[in-house]
């Protein structure tokens, strides 16, 4: 489908986000049929702390753009650094996880190379010529189908946790220093400081088996049983927005589209009726294990398995079997 596919890599203190991870699973991918070639691109300054969490993606190249006006992110010298890099490659297509930063850097990279720009990407039918780009639309009722047109590259920023790619895959890409010139005059933002919103905010897109509880469990007690299973599991508790608008547990354990994507290996929704708000957020999931009391709840069109019954009876038992299960 793909020659060349530029993967932008962002960090943050030597690590690098999942979603960072899947779009270099998803550039693979998307050059496959044509053998065609990943360039991984990290900016900054002093970067050596962060080549060891990069050295082995699964991508062909590994440019590091290194200079001091790249130390902390300014939309002028990013977009400055990320013209030339892509003027001297010519990708085909440009990926990057759909964060915040790149909500400010990609529409103004984009008007820079005059090109065109698909946000939150949450899937790609690549068997269409053009290919088509999924993004969905008012909170995920509707997803928009676009056919890019104009010439490449393309710039797409992908959701987190869309295309449950692996982030485990490791490659032997060839590393190479990149020289950029940013003219200090295009940088019209001063940077002060960086303040994280919570130090110990929970990041559900790394949990592999997520116990998800939604307004069915009726009152704040309850969730001592939903936190028994989970502890039985080793899971991390995830909420709908109801619970959490309740104050029952943090807002960083939302999960749908005004909270995380996650893309765990086993989803229990446990009093989750499955509205399509919730389910934008799950639906990249292995597995989907429901429990309702209600047999029509939409949470059952989504789930591999499902349980009819009262949450307060039908959970103790499982945590219970899976307790006995894990002792032998």
């Amino acid at each position: 489908m793909f020659q060349k596919v530029l993967v932008l890599i962002d960090h943050s203190e030597g690590r690098v986000p999942q979603v960072s991870l899947e779009c270099c699973s998803l550039a693979r991918r998307l050059t496959s049929k044509t053998n065609g070639k990943v360039n991984a691109v990290v900016l900054g300054s002093s970067l050596d702390g962060i080549r060891a969490a990069v050295e082995h993606l699964p991508v062909d190249r590994i440019s590091f753009a290194d200079d001091p006006l790249l130390e902390k992110y300014t939309p002028g010298a990013y977009v400055e650094a990320l013209e030339q890099l892509i003027t001297e490659d010519g990708p085909d297509v440009v990926l990057m996880g759909h964060t915040y930063q790149n909500m400010d850097l990609s529409p103004r990279l984009a008007a820079r190379i005059r090109r065109a720009l698909v946000t939150d990407c949450v899937a790609i039918r690549e068997d269409e010529d053009p290919p088509v780009f999924v993004h969905p639309m008012f909170h995920g009722k509707l997803n928009a189908d676009i056919r890019v047109r104009s010439p490449k590259p393309w710039l797409v920023t992908i959701q987190s946790g869309a295309f449950g790619g692996r982030t485990d895959e490791r490659g032997t890409p060839e590393i190479e220093a990149r020289t950029v010139h940013i003219d200090s005059d295009a940088i019209h933002r001063e940077f002060l400081e960086e303040v994280s919103v919570t130090a110990d905010r929970v990041d559900l897109t790394k949990a592999e088996i997520i116990v998800g509880v939604g307004r069915g469990v009726r009152n704040e007690e309850n969730l001592s049983l939903i936190k028994d299973l989970a502890s039985a599991l080793g899971a991390e508790i995830g909420a709908s927005r109801p619970i959490v608008d309740n104050g029952w547990l943090e807002r960083d354990r939302q999960i749908g589209s005004s909270g995380q994507t996650v893309s765990p290996k086993l989803y229990f929704a446990i009093g989750i009726s499955g509205a399509i708000q919730h389910i934008v957020g799950i639906r990249n999931s292995g597995c989907i294990v429901a429990i309702n009391s209600d047999p029509n709840a939409p949470i059952f069109n989504v789930a591999a398995y499902g349980i009819v019954g009262d949450m307060a009876k039908v959970v103790p038992l499982l945590t219970e079997k899976i307790r006995q299960l894990k002792t032998g």
